[in-house]
């Protein structure tokens, strides 16, 4: 079956669509994709991952046309990125 492997970097993001058994797990997916051996520095004992924007568990079974995205964690609080676009609008006048 086909599912997709999504993952994003600040500089390069990496969309792949693979072919993985019927019985195939969210891991052995992002194994076979390659990504592990792309980016080195990726851990998926300290990611999160999720289909669809679901988080799941590596363990999770996949079925026909998932997509499957592994997070990077939040580097800024989203509650004050609207606070900052106000105050350089502020600045501005």
């Amino acid at each position: 079956m086909q599912v997709a492997v999504a993952y994003a970097e600040p500089t390069q993001q990496v969309w792949l669509r693979i072919e993985v058994p019927e019985d195939a797990t969210v891991e052995q997916a992002i194994i076979k994709s390659g990504l592990l051996r792309q980016f080195p520095d990726l851990d998926l004992t300290e990611r999160a991952v999720g289909i669809f924007g679901k988080l799941v568990k590596l363990d999770a079974e996949l079925k026909a046309g998932d997509r499957i995205e592994i997070y990077r964690p939040i580097t800024a609080d989203p509650a004050t990125v609207p606070r900052r676009q106000m105050e350089d609008e502020d600045d501005d006048d």
